[in-house]
């Protein structure tokens, strides 16, 4: 008999970004607050997570901090954990490390509040990655959408994917099929040499590439971009769409 793949008992929510992109609406309300039909961007990745198994979720805040803050504490299937960038902004990478001491030693979910939106499959995708998630070959094993069948991205991809799951990144003036969806599972040991202060988890991501340890799992279901005030009204067609 197999022994069960390992399930992340913890996770951190990136929600501390200004959320330029989302002008006016986000001159009073945060990013990870926006609602796509009558739910928050956060509270759609916290019912995933709920639902993975998670038990304990660190959630960084910077811009419209209290508003975020008490947000995330109405939450009652999960212990919420705040790790505050009040004083200093530290983007994606500085402020996971920060809050490493609150994750403990183990492999965790990472999601990214504004972007990690989606429509399910037949199976949860937090599943797909637990299942695929192996401590011996990987640093980070992140979620990747099909961009032709992703709604509000008009980008040229962030990856290519190779049959084993290995991530490279998308060849300068290329189209790449994959797009990263906004969540990973993420090993401590990916930041043992990393910078001080603020920097972009791309350039740990780069590392794991030159290393051959950062893989991929193809979303199943719907990605929506939500990134633009545009972009709402798109996600809220295809989600009552799905539902039809």
């Amino acid at each position: 008999m197999s022994a069960l793949p390992f399930r992340p008992s913890k996770a951190m929510i990136l929600a501390a970004g200004l959320g330029k992109r989302m002008r006016p609406i986000t001159a009073t309300t945060p990013k990870p607050l926006i609602e796509v039909n009558g739910q928050s961007l956060i509270d759609h990745g916290m019912d995933r997570l709920a639902s993975a198994g998670v038990k304990t979720c660190v959630v960084n805040v910077h811009y419209l901090a209290d508003l975020v803050e008490v947000h995330v504490k109405r939450r009652r299937d999960m212990e919420i954990v705040v790790s505050d960038e009040r004083g200093e902004l530290l983007e994606t990478g500085g402020g996971i490390k920060k809050a490493l001491p609150m994750l403990g030693d183990e492999p965790f979910f990472q999601l990214n509040a504004d972007t990690a939106y989606w429509i399910e499959g037949v199976k949860p995708n937090l599943e797909h990655m637990i299942e695929a998630w192996d401590s011996e070959r990987m640093d980070a094993l992140l979620l990747v959408a099909e961009t032709v069948n992703a709604v509000g991205y008009n980008g040229l991809g962030d990856f290519d994917m190779d049959v084993f799951g290995r991530l490279t990144r998308r060849p300068e003036r290329r189209v790449s099929a994959f797009a990263y969806a906004g969540v990973t599972i993420l090993h401590p040991r990916l930041f043992e040499n990393a910078p001080e202060g603020a920097f972009s988890m791309n350039a740990l991501f780069n590392q794991a590439i030159e290393n051959e340890r950062l893989f991929g799992v193809q979303m199943e279901g719907i990605w929506l971009h939500v990134g633009t005030p545009e972009a709402i009204r798109s996600a809220e067609y295809a989600v009552a769409e799905s539902a039809a």
